[in-house]
């Protein structure tokens, strides 16, 4: 398999025209990050000029006497309130922030009855956990993680992209044991016969994101199939097709191989299981190989199979500013 990425698979456009997609598509993403931080900037200079104002024109304190008896009955109040606000958080959010697991894989773990709070079973995932609650999972206390990690490996065959597996087979974890003590999770899965890029953290907010289908965060595999993709197949993809599912449609198609047009490049967004798999098998094609040579943008340049590598700053910023402008909170 061709360890280079695909850019953009495209079936008439030109070089020239693939790389002026892809400066547009850059020049976005450094748009909506450079939005951002002018947001903060000047949310940060209103709160300035505010906190200046107030200085300036102190409001008149005509009943001294009043407002101080009514502080000391009010304040304790809302003191404790604020603080339990301030404190609180949802538990699978929590334990998303502790490392165990995405958001979304939490919800299970809590409504199975694996997690306890103060001694207590606690199905709910949205469960509001106090600073001074202890969470329990597996019998081992949470902390909330902040040592982020952000690993990317390039994922062999034959290993399967989950923490652990009670029939004992070879899990992805094995092969970055050494780049962190932290527990961190897969982003996503990929089936135990794919290879590719697959990203590892205990990021639960970025977890959260780049596994939210709002964002369509893109993805590049390349497939080695049983045999030549006809035409007529070929249009059939990129018209989209209807599976046991729902309809889905690709980004892009393309032969990878001049020379070998069983060799397919294809460009997805949809996160839904075994996917391009499914869409190749819906046709009559059995996919042999399937390795992913793109993730949110990432690829496995410079890292051999089985190898992994950490995440560039530069790197971390981008995922977490990309598509911004399409989701501001997804739940």
């Amino acid at each position: 398999m061709s360890q280079s990425p695909f850019q953009k698979f495209t079936v008439k456009k030109k070089n020239s025209a693939v790389k002026e997609a892809f400066r547009q598509e850059k020049k976005k993403v450094k748009k909506e990050r450079a939005a951002y931080f002018d947001k903060i900037k000047e949310e940060k200079y209103q709160a300035r000029i505010a906190k200046k104002n107030a200085q300036l024109n102190p409001q008149p304190n005509t009943s001294v006497k009043k407002a101080k008896t009514n502080a000391s009955v009010i304040k304790p109040k809302v003191t404790a309130q604020a603080s339990s606000t301030q404190n609180a958080m949802p538990l699978n959010k929590y334990l998303a922030h502790c490392g165990v697991c995405s958001r979304r894989d939490a919800v299970a773990l809590i409504t199975d009855g694996k997690v306890k709070i103060n001694g207590n079973m606690v199905k709910e995932p949205g469960y509001k956990v106090q600073a001074t609650d202890e969470v329990f999972f597996n019998n081992k206390k949470l902390f909330v993680t902040k040592n982020l990690q952000y690993i990317l490996l390039n994922k062999p065959k034959d290993y399967i992209t989950t923490t652990d597996d009670p029939q004992g087979r070879k899990t992805v974890l094995q092969l970055i044991k050494a780049a962190t003590e932290e527990r961190v999770y897969p982003i996503g899965r990929l089936d135990r016969n794919t290879s590719g890029v697959l990203l590892l953290t205990n990021d639960g907010d970025l977890t959260q994101k780049l596994s939210h289908p709002s964002f369509e965060i893109k993805k590049v595999y390349e497939a080695k199939l049983d045999k030549i993709l006809i035409k007529a197949d070929f249009d059939k993809i990129l018209k989209g097709l209807t599976l046991e599912d729902g309809q889905v449609f690709v980004d892009s198609l393309a032969y990878a191989d001049s020379k070998d047009k069983s060799i397919i490049g294809i460009e997805i967004h949809s996160g839904r299981n075994r996917i391009v798999r499914r869409i190749f098998e819906h046709l009559g094609y059995d996919v042999r190989a399937l390795d992913r040579v793109m993730y949110a943008g990432l690829t496995k340049k410079n890292v051999e199979r089985g190898k992994w590598r950490y995440l560039s700053e530069k790197e971390i910023r981008l995922l977490k500013y990309m598509n911004a402008s399409k989701v501001k909170n997804p739940k």
